[in-house]
């Protein structure tokens, strides 16, 4: 099954939008690789620990919607040029450098993940 190179799919995070928000933390992605879906989201992994899906979710288009909610039916949406927020619930971030990995369960691809490396913005939401 062909896949995305995990340096490629790097290109999605937007650089210095790791942030702590009031209820939790959250970051950014920007798609400038292409219109895509994804049907499953693993778990969101913070320096090697993982953020359960019920607490983990995004905003499509000013809606809140969890990772549990993300099906064959109801996608996981990047659409081109369009930024979309993830953010988890529960404890905020230290700060420092932060190591996040992530996946999506994508149609005719499988499981693709990356990971990145940033620090957290300082003040509050961030991006």
């Amino acid at each position: 099954m062909p896949g995305v190179p995990a340096f490629i799919l790097r290109r999605l995070y937007l650089k210095g939008s790791l942030h702590n928000r009031e209820d939790g933390w959250g970051f950014k992605l920007k798609n400038t690789l292409g219109s895509g879906y994804a049907k499953g989201l693993i778990p969101v992994t913070v320096d090697g620990a993982e953020i359960a899906l019920e607490d983990s979710y995004f905003d499509n288009e000013g809606e809140e919607t969890s990772f549990t909610a993300v099906t064959d039916e109801n996608t996981f949406g990047l659409k081109l040029n369009r930024d979309i927020l993830l953010y988890f619930k529960g404890d905020q971030l230290a700060s420092g450098d932060r190591k996040i990995e992530l996946g999506f369960i994508v149609p005719g691809l499988g499981t693709l993940k990356f990971d990145f490396n940033d620090e957290v913005a300082p003040g509050g939401e961030g991006g």
